[in-house]
């Protein structure tokens, strides 16, 4: 949830003249969405399903690099920012295939 929430304090201080809505909406949602599958598929009966949603938390995590891989090309953050929220992003994702790996099928 630090990742999230590291990623939406970025969106409130987007360097841009022109909001885009659209993109940092979809930057919020892809990166709440990494805890929120985690604890939906917790929530779940078979730990297929959670690894199920694991696997679907980390295309979120996927899905929020690349949208902040287009946010530092526009120049709209730093390569600092950047770097810490990439390095944050290697580590979960490290932590959610650990924890898929260490799942019986």
């Amino acid at each position: 949830m630090n990742f999230a929430n590291e990623v939406i304090n970025l969106t409130e201080q987007l360097d841009t003249d022109r909001k885009h809505y659209r993109l940092v909406e979809q930057l919020e949602s892809s990166a709440t969405s990494v805890p929120m599958n985690i604890a939906e598929g917790k929530g779940r009966f078979s730990q297929k399903e959670f690894s199920h949603f694991l696997m679907i938390s980390r295309g979120s995590l996927c899905e929020t690099m690349t949208l902040l891989e287009i946010f530092k090309m526009r120049n709209w953050i730093s390569e600092d920012n950047f770097s810490l929220l990439e390095n944050l992003s290697n580590e979960i994702a490290k932590m959610l295939n650990t924890l898929k790996n260490g799942l019986k099928s």
